[in-house]
């Protein structure tokens, strides 16, 4: 059987937190794929997901989800969201073909009847080997990838909760792929990796391992140094910057500062 019969059907809208989520979903059919960016907060685009929901269970041939923009802001930027509600339309490949900003349910029930009547032009799969590329597309996907059951703020497993945990806490830049949604990515991996269980992280796309050698690294602190390296600059000075409410940033630390100008900073800080 094809790749795209062994994708089991999933609900009509989920909700997905990474670009490597979108493009396993974008991947599974062959048709227009609707990616709604939207936020609690805003009501018009909570009106939005009902209306999505509704047009789902007509437009059988299309592939749907919802994405929290509070909660994937790196998805949402790549995506050229600027505003809530967003809502982007993809082909097989991921590609964005277009997009509606605002919330505007007869426009957006009118683009997704008109893309989906299209024809989509699908890759043709080689087996083993496409597979293995598209592994090896999902592992690079981002600097720090976690492969899990379940997303960021639902685990299904308490392995996968544990390892979400333990990334939280540093607070670090990090996407995820959840494996119940893809068995081909579910099974593939654990050959590819040659690793059997789940959760997997990789960093660079490389495997690190499982969630008990995190645990083993949380403890040295080989953890944190490893996914600080891994992050890019803008997002490591972020993450520097909002470490806590004061920081200061000097030569040497305020037990023994290593130049005069830092020594003074220190001094003064302390008075207060």
């Amino acid at each position: 059987s094809s790749a795209l019969a062994q994708v089991p059907p999933a609900m009509d809208v989920p909700d997905i937190f990474s670009e490597a989520e979108l493009h396993a979903l974008c991947r599974s059919h062959a048709g227009l794929t609707t990616l709604l960016l939207w936020a609690p907060w805003h009501p018009p685009s909570v009106h939005l997901t009902k209306v999505l929901e509704a047009v789902a269970k007509e437009q059988k041939s299309a592939r749907f989800a919802k994405a929290n923009v509070d909660l994937c802001v790196s998805l949402a930027n790549s995506m050229g969201a600027e505003q809530v509600p967003f809502v982007v339309f993809l082909n097989p490949e991921g590609v964005k073909i277009d997009s509606l900003a605002g919330a505007d349910p007869p426009r957006l029930v009118e683009k997704i009847k008109s893309l989906s009547s299209k024809t989509m032009e699908v890759p043709v799969s080689n087996g083993a080997a496409d597979l293995n590329s598209r592994l090896k597309a999902l592992v690079n996907f981002s600097p720090v990838m976690l492969f899990m059951k379940g997303n960021k703020t639902e685990p299904q497993c308490k392995f996968s909760r544990q390892a979400i945990e333990m990334m939280q806490k540093h607070k670090v830049e990090y996407s995820t792929f959840d494996i119940l949604q893809d068995e081909e990515v579910r099974q593939g991996l654990k050959e590819y990796s040659n690793w059997k269980t789940y959760p997997q992280l990789y960093v660079n796309g490389e495997l690190v391992g499982g969630v008990d050698l995190m645990k083993e690294m949380e403890e040295d602190g080989s953890l944190s140094e490893m996914l600080g390296a891994a992050q890019p600059l803008q997002e490591r000075l972020k993450s520097l910057i909002c470490q806590a409410p004061v920081m200061l940033f000097m030569k040497g630390n305020p037990e023994t500062p290593r130049c005069g100008f830092s020594r003074k900073m220190v001094d003064l800080l302390n008075e207060h």
